[in-house]
């Protein structure tokens, strides 16, 4: 698997628009509540961390974190920002196993094509300990697109999404609902789950 290209130029472009888009100086409801839920000094990897808001939250609490991202440019801010040495990775990079306490995917998950889901979920699963904590969050509906940017989506529906995590032994302990307005300004209904292995 390979990063979209079209998604990684756009970030490319705009990776420091995106960063003081969503810049925020406490950690939202659902990073905080991800971090309540693992344990202290816990292993953390940020799945597709961006520009390293969530990343650097979760080190400043105290956990390990290992901060991935497929956009060089999207690490580049993270490290000019916070400090992180981010691994520029694609989500098939992902091999270990019984490694990490908690997996933190928000709103990454949704650049990758839905064939290649179960496969990553999978990985996911393994690189979790017994007990671990996944965080996903997806924007809902139905199908593939790019949005007005050019960024490649999936959508997802509930039902979908939780048939994928249990398939891929995943029990869901919490879900939430929501919508927000992109960097493309286009308001997206959303889903975020927690769930253990």
């Amino acid at each position: 698997m390979s990063a979209d290209t079209e998604t990684l130029a756009v970030y490319a472009e705009k990776a420091q628009d995106y960063a003081d888009r969503f810049a925020s100086a406490q950690p939202g409801t659902h990073l905080k509540a991800f971090m309540d839920a693992l344990p202290s000094q816990s292993k953390v990897l940020d799945f597709g961390c961006g520009p390293g808001n969530a990343a650097a939250a979760l080190s400043a609490a105290g956990h390990q974190v290992d901060a991935w991202d497929a956009s060089p440019d999207m690490a580049r801010v993270a490290a000019d920002k916070f400090g992180i040495d981010v691994r520029v990775a694609t989500f098939d990079a992902l091999n270990a196993s019984d490694h990490y306490d908690g997996i933190y995917a928000n709103f990454s998950l949704l650049h990758l094509p839905k064939s290649e889901m179960p496969a990553i979920l999978e990985k996911v699963a393994t690189a979790l300990v017994p007990g671990g904590l996944l965080h996903v969050g997806l924007k809902t509906g139905t199908g593939e697109k790019r949005d007005t940017l050019g960024r490649f989506y999936a959508f997802y529906t509930e039902t979908e999404l939780t048939g994928l995590l249990g398939a891929a032994g995943l029990t869901i302990t919490s879900r939430a609902f929501g919508e927000e307005a992109g960097l493309d300004g286009t308001l997206s209904p959303w889903i975020i789950l927690q769930a253990r292995t």
